[in-house]
């Protein structure tokens, strides 16, 4: 289901960071930035695909002494369906088992109840809110930001209930 992304997905993922629906959600980079992130050793893109692709993420802070993984940005082409969770659980096992992370975080966008609902469902803690502070150009203000993590621990204990 995930891949590593190559620069021929470089127009899936700005197709959906361009998206005016997304614009209080995810910010867009460029494909230079893309690029840079496609060859650091710290990052990886992957891409979340059935028959197509479907949704993409974007991981920084690889190898951190402190086994630290940003989920940089996520962002799927189409909401609802328990498609959310099913990717962004995918992402954790991702992060956990095949990047060696110790704890994986986050943030969202105080305007995504519908992302962090998924967060919470997976078992991720929100650990504090930044109020106003990411700067939203499309909506003209900022937005209050989310942080939100996972120990591996906590991945372990949730992987052995199920």
């Amino acid at each position: 289901m995930l891949r590593p992304a190559t620069a021929a997905d470089f127009g899936f993922i700005r197709s959906l960071t361009t998206r005016a629906d997304y614009a209080p959600f995810i910010g867009d980079a460029d494909e230079t930035t893309l690029q840079g992130w496609l060859h650091s050793p710290t990052a990886r893109i992957v891409i979340w695909e059935t028959e197509a692709a479907k949704g993409f993420a974007i991981y920084r802070e690889i190898g951190e002494p402190s086994g630290r993984v940003e989920l940089f940005r996520i962002a799927l082409d189409q909401a609802g369906g328990g498609r959310g969770d099913v990717f962004f659980n995918a992402l954790l096992d991702h992060a956990f088992r095949d990047l060696g992370a110790e704890r994986v975080w986050f943030d969202a966008s105080g305007e995504n109840p519908r992302a962090m609902k998924i967060y919470e469902r997976a078992g991720c803690l929100r650990e504090g809110i930044q109020r106003a502070h990411l700067w939203r150009p499309a909506l003209g203000r900022a937005v209050d930001l989310h942080l939100f993590g996972m120990l591996r621990a906590e991945w372990l204990a949730r992987r052995d209930q199920a």
